[in-house]
C-alpha cells in the first residue's frame, strides 16, 4: 500500500477530489496547511501599505491506495491540480507497512 500526500492550491480541491473518486480512491483526508517553498512568501498591498506574507495557505490531501493504483492517482492529482503557475504544489508517495481499523481490528487493504 502507498500513502499519497499532495499539497495543492485550495481552489483546485474540487477538481482533485473528483479526479481521485473517478480513479477509484475510496477515502481521503483533507486539511488546511500553511507553508512556503522557493518563493518564501509574497509581498502584498493593503490600503497603501506593503505587507510581507511569509506563509501561504494550501490544502493537503492524504490518501492510502493499493500499490497498483498509486501511479494513476499521482497522475490524476498532477493533471487536476496544475495551473501552470509557480506554487502548484507537490506530491509525496511513501510506503505503508500496516493499517489497522480501530473499531474492527481489520488489517491491510480491508482496513482502508
Amino acid at each position: 500500500m502507498k500513502k499519497i500526500e499532495a499539497i495543492i492550491h485550495s481552489h483546485k480541491l474540487d477538481d482533485v477530489k473528483l479526479s481521485l473518486v473517478t480513479a477509484g480512491v475510496i477515502g481521503m483526508t483533507i486539511s488546511e496547511v500553511k507553508g512556503y517553498g522557493h518563493k518564501k512568501g509574497l509581498t502584498t498591498r493593503y490600503r497603501g501599505t506593503e505587507y510581507r506574507v511569509e506563509f501561504t495557505t494550501k490544502i493537503r490531501i492524504e490518501a492510502i491506495v493499493e500499490d497498483e493504483l498509486a501511479d494513476i492517482v499521482v497522475q490524476q492529482i498532477s493533471l487536476a491540480a496544475r495551473t501552470g503557475e509557480i506554487g502548484d504544489g507537490k506530491i509525496f508517495v511513501s510506503s505503508v507497512d500496516k493499517i489497522v481499523r480501530i473499531r474492527t481490528q481489520e488489517t491491510g487493504i480491508t482496513a482502508i
